[in-house]
């Protein structure tokens, strides 16, 4: 299967914009869609998804820690049970404003931290994989491609869950694989690093970490933030080396 391209849209709230999605959605293949805990209101999340049933792009929903003050890129010491239930509560939100206009929503890839804590934490994971599991739809789990790939493709299964394995576009690597933090330098690349980086997933299926290390990643999906504007002004280029 092509790599495809996903991207983290309705991240809009109110008067706040965040993102060009206009300018996006006609070149991915997945969007990822707030369900108003890091961003996103009722009317962001309708016309973003009027906007992906018109391009027809595939749906998943992007919940969060209850953090709309941090972007949802704040931990939060929750237990288990408070996790499944807030993604249960995002999930809701985002398919049932789906259903209202017809369009299916296939998966669900979290958000900022709560997407950090449980690729490094497996109790955090296996709730969130139990949120998604128990959720009224059949739904696929997106998460960072690793080299801990086999494994997470395991748990996954315990849960019944698809898993889509997914890299970063515009983001740089530690040598453990994870993504580098924001907060030091380089974490997030302009593009000419974007691009480089795409086309050495797409030929290779590798990427080069901040000390120069080559590590192999099962991708199913490259990711373009959507609050990244050198990855959104370069979507087009993008669209094209995963093209050819």
């Amino acid at each position: 299967m092509s790599l495809r391209l996903n991207c983290d849209l309705g991240e809009s709230f109110g008067a706040w914009k965040m993102g060009l999605d206009d300018q996006v959605m006609p070149f991915i293949d997945q969007a990822n869609i707030a369900c108003g805990f890091h961003a996103g209101d009722a009317i962001v999340m309708k016309q973003t998804l009027l906007s992906a049933q018109q391009h027809k792009v595939a749906v998943g929903a992007h919940p969060s820690y209850p953090d709309l003050a941090g972007f949802g890129r704040r931990s939060m010491a929750l237990p288990p049970s408070e996790i499944i239930a807030i993604v249960q509560y995002q999930i809701a939100a985002l398919t049932g404003m789906a259903q209202n206009i017809g369009v299916p929503v296939t998966y669900v890839k979290p958000h900022g931290a709560l997407y950090n804590d449980m690729m490094v934490n497996g109790h955090i994971r296996s709730a969130v994989m139990e949120a998604i599991a128990s959720s009224h739809l059949p739904l696929a789990f997106m998460l960072q491609a690793t080299v801990n790939a086999d494994t997470h493709r395991e748990e996954a299964k315990a849960f019944g869950l698809e898993v889509l394995f997914e890299a970063f576009a515009d983001r740089c690597y530690d040598d453990s694989g994870a993504l580098l933090s924001r907060s030091k330098e380089g974490a997030v690349h302009g593009r000419e690093k974007i691009l480089a980086q795409v086309k050495q997933l797409k030929d290779d299926g590798t990427v080069t970490t901040v000390s120069g290390h080559v590590l192999a990643l099962q991708v199913d999906s490259l990711c373009v933030h959507g609050d990244n504007m050198a990855g959104v002004n370069a979507i087009k280029e993008i669209r094209q080396l995963i093209n050819t």
